[in-house]
């Protein structure tokens, strides 16, 4: 099976990298943006014929999407891209996907959720109400999918993390660590930091939702001669577990060996934002797991794990 992925420099992209090591089909890595030393084909989705031209050089038979434009704060002034990349975008994949027959995953948010107060785990078929500009992007790129008509499965995931770029994980482990703690204390600040409590969800180690994806490429393998694909549809990853960011810190730091800095909880008003973030966010996974059997690891487990990949790095 020939799998296209775009936005493969970005986290989740770099974890599909290490998945598709270890399988027999072939993988072809796109992005707009270039590594050194990474073998990447440039592709920019929001150009459908470019998007038809490597599809059918390359034979494709599935497309992992995992690009998007996730800067939340961002995306409130700058509307007319979040909506080009995480909408206009998706479209054109499933656009080209449904003109070959082929299957697009299409990576989602809980910033589809937020908006409307609720305290128990979002499940799939549960209304969208999204609060700010991304999130709103994001679920017309679900829409859009949907009234495609091409085989598709869209995984909506939450706080993701991982070895690679940017990421909660990485910002704390910097910022709890002791050369940290010092540098501030020799400015004049607080050496402690403080992590909301009120924001409520379940991190998510990329590399688990990039297994996650495999064993779905690895069903829709066996049934991708039929014309429908009876699994498509909406399903939700993230790793089992709940906590708030604070809790997040706290185990970034223990795990990191950093237990010299004084981290508290604290508000999210205490640090206001263009847009409101989802107060609870926990995402229901039953339908994932009996649908195609997938394991989701307990969100402790996965960050120790990350944690000591990048204390070996």
């Amino acid at each position: 099976m020939n799998i296209l992925v775009t936005g493969a420099n970005g986290q989740l992209g770099n974890e599909m990298r290490i998945v598709a090591q270890g399988s027999k089909d072939n993988y072809i890595f796109t992005d707009v943006n270039r590594v050194e030393g990474v073998e990447t084909t440039y592709l920019d989705i929001t150009d459908l014929e470019a998007i038809r031209a490597i599809v059918a050089a390359e034979k494709v038979d599935a497309v992992v999407n995992c690009a998007a434009y996730t800067n939340v704060d961002a995306a409130q002034t700058n509307v007319t891209l979040a909506e080009k990349l995480n909408a206009d975008a998706p479209e054109n994949l499933a656009k080209a996907m449904k003109e070959v027959g082929g299957l697009l995953v299409q990576i989602s948010t809980d910033y589809v959720f937020g908006k409307e107060p609720y305290n128990v785990p979002c499940r799939e078929d549960q209304k969208g109400t999204p609060s700010g500009v991304y999130g709103l992007t994001k679920l017309h790129g679900e829409q859009k999918i949907q009234e495609s008509g091409c085989k598709y499965v869209i995984i909506r995931t939450a706080w993701l993390y991982s070895e690679f770029g940017k990421n909660f994980c990485k910002t704390m482990m910097n910022l709890t660590s002791a050369e940290s703690v010092a540098a501030r204390v020799a400015a004049g600040k607080p050496a402690g930091l403080k992590v909301v409590f009120d924001q409520v969800g379940t991190p998510t180690y990329a590399l688990d939702l990039a297994r996650a994806i495999e064993v779905i490429l690895a069903d829709y393998k066996g049934e991708m001669r039929q014309s429908e694909y009876c699994k498509a549809g909406i399903y939700h990853f993230s790793n089992e577990g709940v906590c708030s960011w604070y809790d997040f810190t706290k185990m970034i730091a223990e795990y990191s060996g950093q237990t010299g800095c004084d981290v508290q909880p604290c508000h999210s008003h205490e640090f206001p934002s263009p847009v409101k973030r989802p107060a609870y966010s926990v995402l229901d996974k039953t339908r994932i797991k009996e649908v195609f059997g997938v394991e989701v690891p307990y969100w402790t487990d996965s960050l120790r794990k990350c944690i000591a990949n990048l204390k070996n790095v």
